[in-house]
């Protein structure tokens, strides 16, 4: 039997003058994605004139439903606070993720190969636009 080394993620905090940068390595998963979001929640109350909050995503690695979660979590916190959210060096598994989940341009402000600030409505919905919807059938028998 082989034992598997436990799944963590480990959060650095990068803090300068109007920016705070978080790097993340390792998965952002169901047993580790609060404390993304712990950290997020922190880093928000103890610096409420915060204009960019930066997720370094370089290092991360698996990102499940929980994980996805949190960052639309993440999204709707820092735009209630005003603070610009940018998810840098995305590796492309994340960004097929949130593709599939219409996410993307939510998350981002973007679509594949585009920028990478989130600049949307806090209100608006993840897979909002029309391509999300045009994909899917409507009828039962997958007819208009």
């Amino acid at each position: 039997m082989t034992t598997m080394p436990p799944a963590h993620l480990r959060l650095t905090t990068v803090d300068s003058e109007d920016t705070v940068r978080i790097e993340l390595h390792g998965d952002l998963d169901y047993d580790t994605a609060d404390d993304l979001l712990a950290e997020v929640t922190a880093v928000l109350g103890a610096r409420p004139h915060l204009d960019d909050l930066h997720l370094h995503c370089a290092g991360l690695g698996t990102v499940d439903s929980m994980g996805l979660s949190i960052l639309l979590m993440v999204r709707r916190r820092t735009g209630q606070a005003g603070v610009r959210l940018h998810l840098d060096d995305r590796p492309a598994v994340l960004d097929r993720l949130l593709t599939i989940t219409g996410s993307l341009n939510y998350l981002t402000g973007s679509s594949p190969g585009g920028g990478n600030s989130a600049s949307l409505d806090v209100g608006e919905a993840p897979g909002a636009g029309d391509e999300a919807r045009a994909a899917r059938p409507t009828g039962p028998d997958g007819t208009s």
